[in-house]
């Protein structure tokens, strides 16, 4: 499925021209609140609702509802979602959150969190010691626990789906409390 992109810079000429520019960030409640685009406003991938966020649009309905995640994987996904659902002008921003601050477009930045990338890499590493130390002092069965969470991570860096990620993004330490909203401007 092909999905429509612009770079932040485009993105951000449009809104100096004055258009009218919907901008959703797909990323977990704690990485909006981290830094997000100044024009974005939250609406995590975990519980999307195309039909919900079209009836609800900001501004203008007619113009292209734009997406933007940290690097862009999960924007994609989001736009896919709206496409089956029917919905086909939608954009992903090209490079997500990270290419938007490399260009010094406008950010909004709040209380620092530990990114969900870095949050995989110790629960995938601590899996791996874990299996390995119970098979080499209990049982070598406890080896297939560091397979399978290499087996895994092969599957998530081949496809860009990675389950371990989603179940850390739903921790209650990744979502937004009341102090913190996870639908703002």
């Amino acid at each position: 499925m092909s999905v429509a992109t612009i770079t932040p810079g485009e993105l951000e000429e449009l809104r100096r021209q004055g258009r009218a520019v919907d901008l959703i960030d797909v990323r977990t409640p704690v990485e909006f609140r981290e830094v997000h685009a100044e024009a974005a406003r939250s609406v995590p991938l975990d519980g999307l609702d195309p039909g919900a966020v079209m009836g609800a649009r900001n501004g203008s309905k007619k113009g292209p509802l734009y997406v933007i995640c940290r690097s862009g994987s999960r924007a994609r996904r989001a736009c896919e979602a709206f496409h089956a659902a029917g919905y086909p002008d939608v954009v992903n921003v090209e490079g997500g959150t990270l290419a938007w601050e490399q260009a010094g477009l406008p950010v909004v930045r709040g209380a620092k969190a530990m990114s969900l990338e870095r949050q995989v890499r110790i629960a995938a590493g601590s899996l791996v010691v874990l299996g390995t130390a119970l098979g080499a002092f209990v049982h070598p069965a406890f080896l297939g626990l560091s397979g399978f969470v290499g087996a895994g991570l092969v599957f998530a860096g081949i496809t860009d789906t990675c389950g371990m990620g989603m179940m850390l993004a739903r921790m209650p330490w990744n979502r937004g409390g009341p102090e913190a909203p996870t639908c703002t401007r």
